[in-house]
């Protein structure tokens, strides 16, 4: 794979966060930078597989089960019982 070098300024909340996120996950600062790039700007000849990549890169969130989360779509959607 053939990488070029590119300088970007950013403000220091930004490092920051950039920073906890990777050491969260375990990779570098770059690493994210790239996928954010791929997420954000998929080439055209990719942009589902980005898309996917960037769904799978999410933090894992909690949902409800799923009686309780059909109750609560129901009630979103007027057929609250």
């Amino acid at each position: 794979m053939k990488t070029e070098r590119l300088q970007v300024l950013i403000e220091t909340e930004q490092r920051e966060r950039l920073g906890r996120i990777a050491a969260q996950r375990g990779v570098s600062v770059a690493s994210l930078v790239r996928r954010a790039i791929d997420v954000a700007y998929p080439s055209s000849l990719e942009p589902k597989a980005a898309i996917v990549a960037g769904i799978l890169a999410a933090v894992p969130m909690d949902v409800p089960d799923p009686h309780h989360l059909r109750a609560e779509l129901e009630l979103i959607h007027g057929y609250a019982r």
